[in-house]
């Protein structure tokens, strides 16, 4: 529960002025709990030509999954290994199984279905977290989800990353915005939570840009937000737009200053998976800032502090647009 100390405090969730990810969990089942980041071997319509090829900009060549297991691997292998890397930091905790890399609702049900029930067979797995893209979700699999839904903690994540067009098209995300509304409202008639990813940062975008896309994930009926740093990989295809000039990294305290802005307008009752993001060291041209995550994540902790401001501040506060036009989602 959220917690009021007096009459004009800090909203506050533990000692964060957001509502974390891990404040979240332990309000749910009592203690700690992680997830393991899994691998299934799973593509993309987005590469494999059936919507388009080459993927979005900014993925790299391990769907996004770097930090995940390694598909060579069956998935109770990387399961066991990867919660034992993470057991250094945690000894003590129950698991989430994180189908994390490529889209992994892309396949047969009679496979997904067989994938997610090994992972929930493991001993300490109370839940499932899929990532997975709006245009993935046909009808059966939707009610694959929703049987899953009733049996266990389950979590879709859908990448959002920004509702321009304009946006979406230079980042080749090879679905529209209206996809992604139509994936939401797939999954929430079976009442399962949704996590929206946006990033912050991608080629052209202006600070008014990105607060337009947090405001209609404020919006939405969805439960959760990751918000992501976009950093630029080795390899990714965004490499040749970085290299013509079109994508400028953001700076550390532009970007703290934008969280605090995003978080300010979300509701207090959103979940909030992700701060920032990084990448693998070897693969990673910038920015460089992002490799110090902690001092990222304390920097915005005291940005909230020093605004006096938390999660859901101005949450359905009308602000102002460019022109002096108020924000539909804040109407």
């Amino acid at each position: 529960m959220n917690e009021i100390q007096q009459a004009n405090a800090p909203l506050l969730w533990g000692d964060k002025r957001y509502h974390t990810w891990n404040h979240h969990l332990r309000q749910q089942f009592g203690e700690k709990v992680f997830k393991v980041m899994l691998d299934a071997g799973f593509t993309c319509p987005n590469r494999d030509g059936t919507i388009a090829t080459g993927g979005c900009t900014f993925c790299s060549a391990r769907g996004s999954g770097d930090f995940a297991g390694w598909r060579r691997d069956d998935l109770v292998t990387q399961f066991n290994e990867v919660k034992e890397r993470q057991h250094k930091k945690w000894p003590d905790a129950k698991y989430i199984g994180y189908f994390q890399a490529y889209s992994n609702t892309y396949a047969p049900v009679d496979v997904l279905r067989d994938y997610y029930e090994i992972i929930l067979e493991q001993e300490n797995v109370v839940g499932l977290s899929i990532a997975t893209r709006p245009d993935c979700l046909p009808d059966d699999v939707v009610e694959l989800l929703a049987e899953l839904n009733k049996k266990t903690y389950l979590w879709v994540e859908l990448g959002l990353q920004t509702i321009h067009e304009s946006t979406s098209q230079l980042i080749n995300r090879a679905h529209d915005t209206a996809c992604y509304y139509e994936g939401v409202e797939k999954l929430r008639k079976h009442g399962i939570r949704v996590c929206s990813h946006i990033i912050f940062g991608l080629p052209g975008e202006t600070e008014e840009m990105m607060m337009e896309t947090a405001r209609a994930v404020a919006d939405m009926d969805v439960q959760g937000i990751k918000i992501h740093l976009l950093h630029l990989l080795r390899k990714t295809p965004m490499v040749k737009q970085y290299e013509a000039g079109l994508l400028e990294f953001l700076e550390q305290d532009q970007y703290v200053r934008l969280i605090a802005d995003a978080l300010e307008i979300l509701p207090p009752e959103m979940v909030v998976h992700r701060l920032t993001g990084d990448g693998p060291p070897d693969l990673l041209i910038g920015p460089m800032w992002s490799r110090k995550k902690w001092e990222v994540l304390n920097a915005i902790d005291a940005e909230l502090k020093q605004r006096d401001t938390w999660q859901g501040k101005k949450y359905k506060v009308k602000l102002p647009l460019a022109g002096g036009s108020l924000s539909p989602a804040d109407g």
